[in-house]
């Protein structure tokens, strides 16, 4: 019996967040899909170990996952294996077999996510699958002072909540910025960790920003001073994609 890590990349569009959820119906996760095709190829345990959730409908090319197998061959062929068993919004691209004690959530040191969007006044289904359309434009330069007040370690309460009830809310944030990737509008945030939602929220406060509806200098206050009340939108989950987990090198 060995501990594997599996990087997972999905298509969240299809699927009802990563997490499996319980019930009379079983709604479709990346969770429970996975665990399916681990069952296909032997796997007994009850639950994969995860690096976090994603909501409904946000996606990622680097989600880690760990689970503990039987397996008599190479790694490469338990990856092979695993897509066979896998639809085609779900694809694992790396499997390793790591120390027992691995746990993908409790040993990160940071993750990443990206979150695009995109102006424009007509509607493209292609583009939005993975953006938020956003209309009327926004003033980057105004986003930009605004996001730039989010790297360091604050409380984030105005932004979102904690895992589990009573948990901490400070987060270090390492990076937050925004760049063009052609047409779209990317914002990449890297932190030791995120709340529920918060990357969602501060995308939302960020665009009301652009949109000359909020100062910049408020972010700097809710960062300060908790007023999730002032959180009046968020944006949508399909612009959302956790990009990366990282871990110490060993």
């Amino acid at each position: 019996m060995a501990r594997y890590q599996a990087i997972l990349a999905y298509d969240g569009t299809g699927f009802n967040g990563f997490q499996r959820q319980a019930g009379k119906t079983e709604k479709r996760t990346v969770q429970s899909t996975f665990e399916a095709a681990l069952k296909n190829i032997g796997w007994t345990d009850r639950a994969v170990l995860s690096a976090g959730r994603t909501d409904a409908g946000a996606h990622a090319s680097g989600q880690v996952v760990a689970f503990d197998l039987e397996w008599q061959h190479p790694a490469f062929q338990l990856l092979a294996a695993l897509n066979a068993h896998l639809p085609s919004d779900i694809g694992i691209r790396e499997v390793h077999e790591v120390s027992p004690g691995f746990h993908p959530r409790y040993d990160a040191v940071s993750r990443s996510y990206e979150y695009r969007l995109f102006a424009d006044p007509v509607r493209d289904p292609r583009r939005e699958r993975f953006a938020w359309r956003i209309w009327p434009d926004v003033d980057l330069e105004l986003m930009q002072t605004a996001s730039s007040s989010i790297p360091g370690t604050h409380d984030f309460r105005s932004f979102g909540k904690a895992p589990h009830f009573g948990g901490s809310t400070i987060r270090a944030i390492y990076q937050a910025d925004w760049h063009f990737d052609r047409e779209d509008l990317v914002f990449e945030i890297r932190g030791n960790a995120f709340l529920f939602r918060m990357v969602r929220k501060l995308v939302g406060f960020v665009v009301e920003i652009g949109h000359e509806k909020v100062e910049p200098a408020a972010m700097k206050v809710l960062l300060r001073e908790s007023s999730p009340e002032l959180i009046k939108s968020i944006a949508p989950a399909h612009g959302l994609t956790l990009v990366a987990v990282e871990y110490e090198s060993k």
